[in-house]
């Protein structure tokens, strides 16, 4: 078995165990096998069935509002110099980001398994978000973890979720911030498994999750390989997409891994800089481990507990990332660089007034890359970025940003 996945075909991870390469697998109690094995099992069933799939499709369509544009920035590339910058639109999407693909995916599972009350967890909140409308659409009772500290960062989305019907749990152990909401939610799962649906939000956890949230979010990539074409002839040179967990990032990266021509750039929160250690740089500044039921990179002291991170943006603050991500980083299909907080600031302020668009904080990571990286190319290089969120929930945080020249929480 060919190893390489730079060899087009030959990427068919993860494997039974849910490892890819060395990273992944399942690391969880006794309890949790049981809940996972069923997952498994009713995800194995339902991934290629029709009525699944056509439901999923309709509600991506009628309610999603997908496929979602991709949009040619061509102010700001013919401003640059460089390269042409394309958005791929997820910011357009209801909900405002890249999240409620996954969501719908996971929700028409948990109908099917029988379970009637949802869990989940958020940082930035707009997983809880796009978690409560589900539960809200298909009538699930839903109840969402958040860390004590984003919540106080992200009222407006705490309110939204209120508003959908959810339940909001405050998370008061720990950094308050999103790593302890999982740990949370797991605890939940574990005491109501046989009710209980656990939504989870990102490429990361216990097999099937990197798997299965990657393949609902791959709706992204495999729009932009049919658009790419239409809009400019060829796919593009460069793929970026901004990375906490790397969700967004998986989903648009996973079509392309067939495309060995493209690119593929992975942008993680330097936060004040990865030398000052307050950064979410997990596969840039840390070192392989286990959390949150896989083995992925991680940012841990070397006692391997896990250090606190930082970020501007709620949604890359997280201490590890998919363990899908690990895999492409070590076999070199992919790459990896960071972004600082003021970076980001910068192309936020760039974009909204440049482009029209204001966009999310983490979005704003990928972005403030690609317009650093542009400059550095013909003008005949593409670089699709994937817009992943809007920036409605970040005004608050950009706006002290501004004032104090740092979020302060």
């Amino acid at each position: 078995m060919d190893h390489n996945p730079a060899h087009v075909g030959a990427y068919q991870y993860p494997d039974a165990s849910g490892h890819f390469g060395p990273y992944g697998g399942s690391f969880v109690s006794e309890t949790l096998t049981y809940a996972l094995e069923n997952l498994k099992a009713a995800y194995a069933h339902y991934q290629h069935d029709p009525e699944f799939l056509e439901e999923f499709h309709y509600e991506l369509k009628h309610f999603v509002g997908r496929p979602s544009p991709v949009y040619h920035a061509k102010r700001w590339s013919h401003e640059i110099g460089g390269a042409q910058i394309f958005f791929k639109r997820e910011d357009l999407n209801h909900t405002g980001a890249h999240k409620i693909n996954n969501v719908i995916g996971q929700a028409l599972l948990a109908k099917r398994m029988g379970k009637p009350r949802v869990i989940a967890e958020t940082g930035a909140g707009q997983h809880g978000v796009a978690t409560a409308t589900i539960c809200a659409r298909f009538g699930l009772e839903c109840v969402v973890y958040m860390g004590a500290e984003d919540v106080k960062r992200q009222v407006q989305n705490v309110y939204r979720m209120k508003l959908l019907g959810a339940t909001v749990v405050p998370v008061e152990s720990g950094s308050k911030t999103l790593k302890d909401a999982l740990n949370e939610a797991m605890r939940d799962w574990v005491t109501n498994v046989e009710n209980t649906f656990y939504i989870i939000g990102t490429v990361a956890g216990p097999h099937p999750y990197p798997m299965m949230v990657r393949d609902f979010q791959s709706v992204i990539g495999n729009e932009c390989i049919e658009q790419m074409p239409q809009m400019t002839g060829r796919q593009p040179d460069y793929v970026m997409a901004c990375i906490g967990g790397g969700s967004n990032a998986m989903g648009i990266f996973h079509p392309y891994l067939a495309h060995p021509e493209t690119r593929l750039i992975g942008v993680e929160a330097a936060g004040e800089g990865i030398a000052t250690g307050k950064h979410s740089a997990s596969l840039s500044g840390g070192s392989p481990g286990v959390l949150h039921g896989n083995r992925t990179y991680l940012l841990q002291d070397e006692n391997g507990q896990i250090i606190e991170t930082h970020s501007v943006s709620a949604g890359l603050d997280y201490p590890g990332v998919g363990p899908e991500h690990a895999w492409l980083k070590d076999s070199h299909r992919a790459e990896y660089v960071s972004v600082t907080d003021g970076d980001a600031i910068k192309a936020f302020h760039d974009c909204c007034r440049i482009e029209g668009i204001i966009p999310a904080l983490e979005t704003s990571h990928a972005i403030a890359y690609a317009v650093q990286f542009a400059k550095t190319l013909p003008k005949d290089k593409i670089i699709l970025v994937n817009l992943s969120g809007r920036g409605d929930k970040d005004m608050h945080t950009v706006q002290e940003y501004d004032k104090h020249g740092s979020a302060h929480h």
